[in-house]
């Protein structure tokens, strides 16, 4: 479980875009050499950014934002299925279906290419005159890095009449052995991240698109999460582990190979794009605080304290699997998460979240208890209310692939012999078509209904 570089790390095509943004705006042609202008004369101040300008991504382009972009603090995960039902619960046709996703997905289009501008989402559709054209909440607010990227799930090709543009390795992920899927945490046609450094900005977003959606499309399920202020540092997920030292960096072809969707069986107007293979996984924490620190390390394969692998070096030291210790054994063991993924490359865009307790009231059934162990003196107990299984903390795994059968293939490898296993449980699925970026005056998925 990796996630992408924090915001302060750039790519070297990152740094040079913005080096090449912020000569522009400053009207300077001349190279700055220590602050000052190559001619020796001090350099003018910066301006100001207009209000609502600073820290704003393009939403235009060649991929969709979200995806390159430095990972932002807050996030959301929305799932949205088409209406298939009038207001008097008659079936709609077809044409009614995909006439429907037309529009929203043009008034989405307007809202994100707004909205990530630092702009007012604008009037919705329909409403009346004297409506407020938005929430407000996030009046004053800078973009805060807001990125908006949107993912068409396995069900709405054949839903909209499109099944022959359906991307060619766009299916619904198998069962895993271990799998505890709640389905109301899984699948999804219509599928928004939403992405800031401010979380007000995240909620005023979502309102912004939901608010579109009546009529057309029903919320499935949401997802909310988080990431610490770690500067240049690489995060640390629930478990104390740095989280995202073997990410490929953008702007390298390890990066690109790994992402970016193509080669035989991709539909032309596919190029560009992405998948996206979305887990939540729950985290026992009371387990994993009550286990020793050397389990802890050897479940991952890393320390915990710098994120250097067991066998030795700084966190971006190679891990050498043939290293044995004093006792013959491989130090970093064969079952370690590090080891078993050793050869699969992706995108990892996780985050962190945290629901805390739950409420539960009655005991759970053994089924709904994973299998744990107690350090000796540990009172007697049930698991209704403040046991392990009513506490909801854990990953957001977001994985960006060229195929997910990447995806496949490294959870299968995992399921049988993982050593965190024992402490981790996945209970929500999702994967998603991610389409190319727009165009300035295009539309998100336009190829699907031009």
């Amino acid at each position: 479980m990796t996630q992408e570089p924090r915001r302060g790390r750039l790519s070297r095509r990152g740094l040079i875009t913005g080096l090449a943004a912020t000569a522009g705006a400053a009207g300077v042609g001349a190279a700055l050499v220590g602050g000052g202008r190559a001619d020796g004369a001090p350099a003018a101040p910066a301006a100001p950014p207009p209000a609502g300008a600073a820290a704003a991504v393009p939403f235009h382009g060649v991929h969709q934002p979200g995806i390159e972009t430095p990972q932002q603090r807050y996030a959301m995960f929305v799932a949205f299925d088409l209406e298939t039902t009038d207001k008097d619960r008659k079936p709609l046709p077809a044409a009614k279906i995909a006439a429907g996703f037309r529009s929203l997905m043009e008034q989405w289009t307007g809202v994100a290419e707004r909205l990530m501008a630092g702009r007012p989402p604008g009037a919705r559709p329909g409403s009346r005159p004297e409506s407020p054209p938005g929430s407000g909440i996030a009046d004053g607010l800078a973009p805060a890095g807001l990125t908006l990227t949107f993912g068409l799930g396995p069900e709405l090709f054949p839903r909209i009449g499109r099944e022959s543009l359906r991307p060619g390795r766009l299916r619904p992920l198998p069962a895993f052995p271990g799998d505890r899927l709640r389905p109301a945490w899984c699948g999804g046609e219509l599928l928004v991240q939403i992405c800031a450094d401010d979380p007000q900005v995240v909620s005023h977003a979502f309102r912004a698109l939901r608010s579109r959606a009546p009529g057309i499309a029903r919320l499935r399920w949401t997802q909310q999460g988080f990431l610490g202020t770690f500067g240049d540092a690489t995060p640390r997920n629930l478990f104390g582990h740095k989280d995202g030292t073997a990410n490929p960096r953008p702007g390298t072809d390890p990066f690109d190979q790994a992402v970016w969707a193509a080669g035989t069986g991709e539909p032309a107007w596919f190029a560009g794009g992405t998948y996206l293979v979305f887990r939540k996984i729950r985290m026992d924490l009371p387990k994993w605080d009550t286990s020793t620190a050397r389990e802890q390390d050897e479940a991952i394969g890393r320390r915990r304290d710098n994120g250097a692998p067991l066998s030795g070096g700084h966190e971006f030291t190679a891990a050498d699997f043939a290293r044995t210790g004093a006792d013959g054994k491989p130090v970093i063991p064969a079952d370690s998460h590090v080891a078993l993924l050793q050869g699969i490359s992706m995108l990892r865009r996780s985050y962190n979240y945290d629901y805390a307790f739950q409420g539960l009231t009655e005991p759970l059934s053994a089924e709904d208890v994973p299998e744990h162990e107690h350090p000796p003196g540990t009172p007697l107990h049930d698991h209704a209310g403040g046991g392990h299984d009513s506490y909801d903390s854990g990953t957001l795994f977001c994985a960006y692939v060229r195929d997910p059968e990447e995806f496949v293939r490294a959870q299968l490898k995992l399921v049988g012999t993982d050593r965190l296993n024992a402490f981790i449980q996945h209970t929500g699925s999702a994967v998603f078509a991610i389409p190319p970026g727009v165009q300035p005056g295009g539309t998100l998925a336009q190829a699907l209904f031009a």
